[in-house]
């Protein structure tokens, strides 16, 4: 979706998932001891054999279809590639779940933060953690900090280089996304924009003119630039979404006992740097993005 800019790094990179089977899953006893990342024996809660997974013995993740670059790879997050498959496999193993025993499933990104039962243990879709979708939904600590972006044709770049400017044009995003929230609480436009089902409509319409610019987070609006749509820039990026920034979390079923085990295995990925070490490789190191005023 994007062309290589100046310090946007986006090598190919497998996560090592190698962490131990679930117990029970391979035929040894269930009080046999774990030996995840995370060191944890069969007497903690956290323990793969103890969790409280949707199938016994295996880590069911969901996300959406297509899975779009650079969160996933190949549109297969079961290979590893990618952000956040390569993240969701270091949460399995420091689980205490080896590749084998994790399994994917597709859940639209609306669908996603509805409130109800889930048929997956977390989902991993770039979703936002937000207050409303809190009320029917738990997330996890966040894993990344993203802020949003405007991407137009280079022909147009120049009627898009401030708010006033964006303001009296027709923008696009895809429906339930903090790239639309962001459009209509930061740039407040004239017009109504224009609200897609998915995140591959608002790149149509804007290849199409029926929307001057749209809106996407920025890793993914560099991937646009770069490889999807040519011609295409990033004409700035928007500040004011919290002083934290737009933060993805993983998403659970409310009152999902799970997320404590994720929060601590997320909180261990982050203090050995892992984390750190996969957004450099997948997304951005250092982005030179103009703050829209």
């Amino acid at each position: 979706m994007r062309l290589r800019r100046t310090a946007l790094i986006v090598p190919v990179l497998m996560v090592a998932a190698a962490g131990c089977a679930p117990a029970g899953s391979d035929g040894k006893a269930a009080s046999e001891p774990s030996t995840s990342a995370s060191g944890s024996s069969s007497t903690d809660a956290c323990a793969s054999g103890s969790l409280p997974t949707k199938t016994a013995g295996k880590l069911t993740v969901a996300t959406d279809s297509p899975a779009y670059e650079p969160w996933f790879s190949d549109n297969d997050p079961s290979n590893g590639k990618g952000f956040e498959s390569a993240v969701a496999y270091a949460v399995a193993d420091k689980l205490g779940f080896d590749k084998g025993h994790v399994s994917w499933v597709k859940v639209p990104f609306n669908n996603s933060y509805a409130p109800g039962a889930k048929a997956f243990d977390f989902d991993i879709n770039q979703i936002s953690i937000t207050p409303d979708r809190q009320k029917v939904v738990d997330f996890s600590k966040p894993y990344y900090t993203a802020t949003q972006a405007v991407v137009t044709l280079k022909k147009n770049a120049g009627k898009a280089t401030s708010l006033a400017d964006l303001k009296k044009l027709k923008l696009g995003a895809q429906t339930g996304t903090t790239s639309l929230t962001a459009i209509r609480e930061i740039v407040k436009p004239e017009q109504e924009p224009l609200v897609f089902n998915d995140s591959n409509a608002p790149k149509q319409a804007l290849l199409n003119g029926q929307v001057d610019a749209v809106v996407f987070d920025l890793p993914t609006a560099f991937y646009i630039t770069s490889a999807e749509i040519e011609g295409s820039t990033i004409t700035g990026q928007f500040s004011g979404q919290g002083a934290e920034g737009d933060q993805f979390g993983m998403l659970f079923e409310k009152g999902n006992a799970l997320r404590d085990c994720v929060d601590r295995a997320i909180a261990e990925l982050t203090s050995d740097g892992t984390l750190a070490a996969l957004e450099k490789q997948w997304l951005s190191d250092v982005v030179n993005v103009p703050v829209l005023q």
